[in-house]
């Protein structure tokens, strides 16, 4: 009888493999008492978000920035526009001065008060070529002593056209309170022969532009004087005449 065979049982390939064996030493060996975990996947990256600003205010910017650049272009035109004018026309101020000064009357009342009356005359010049003056109504010179107010009167209204001449007769009357200390401080100054005045001229203009009439300005007047006598119903002689000019809107 044939020798009995031996069966073995067949091996299960179902069953799980056996977890590998790792050498001792190996860098993947575990240190005594350390757990392993599962590796973590790695963090999301979130998209950042910003958030838009509102509307509102947006819109307030561009509206700021519109009416800034509204006024840079307008400016930029006006400047354009007084450079053009200034190169065509050549606006130059009005110039006067005093031709000759007469006193005649000035005397110290019961009330002590100063009376002074100055025949004055004055050439008013208009140097531009292109340029018409209006005179109006309002202008004012005066006569001036240390501060002090002797006399005014009114400038007539009159036009003065390109390059005009025009020679001006006024009468300056005045009544000042402190007469004796004024008309004694004069009488000091008259002995030294040399009184300096001042004479002032306020006048309100309108400039003409061809056929253009532009809005109201004031020309100013300084003209410092040194005459030599204030004797009354005599002739002055005038030693020195200085004159300077402004405008003002």
């Amino acid at each position: 009888m044939a020798e009995a065979q031996r069966i073995h049982p067949a091996a299960d390939f179902r069953s799980k493999p056996t977890a590998p064996l790792v050498e001792p030493g190996s860098s993947s060996t575990l240190e005594k008492g350390n757990s392993i975990h599962p590796r973590a996947p790695p963090p999301r990256a979130v998209p950042l978000v910003f958030s838009s600003p509102p509307r509102k205010r947006s819109c307030c910017c561009r509206c700021f920035c519109w009416t800034i650049s509204i006024i840079i272009v307008l400016l930029i035109l006006i400047g354009v526009a007084i450079g053009v004018i200034f190169l065509v026309f050549k606006p130059k101020h009005p110039q006067y001065s005093v031709d000759s000064l007469r006193i005649t009357d000035l005397r110290l009342n019961l009330d002590l008060t100063l009376y002074t009356r100055f025949n004055v005359k004055i050439t008013a010049n208009n140097p531009n070529e292109k340029i018409g003056i209006y005179y109006e109504k309002g202008g004012s010179i005066s006569v001036w002593f240390q501060g002090t107010n002797l006399c005014d009167g009114q400038l007539p209204k009159f036009y003065q056209g390109h390059r005009n001449v025009t020679k001006l007769d006024m009468a300056l009357t005045g009544q000042r309170a402190s007469g004796s200390t004024i008309l004694s401080a004069l009488q000091q100054q008259q002995q030294t022969g040399n009184i300096p005045l001042d004479l002032k001229v306020d006048a309100p203009v309108r400039i003409e532009l061809g056929t253009w009439k532009l809005r109201k300005i004031r020309v100013l007047g300084k003209c410092s004087l040194v005459v030599d006598s204030l004797s009354t119903n005599s002739q002055i002689s005038i030693k020195a005449n200085k004159c300077s000019f402004s405008s003002k809107l």
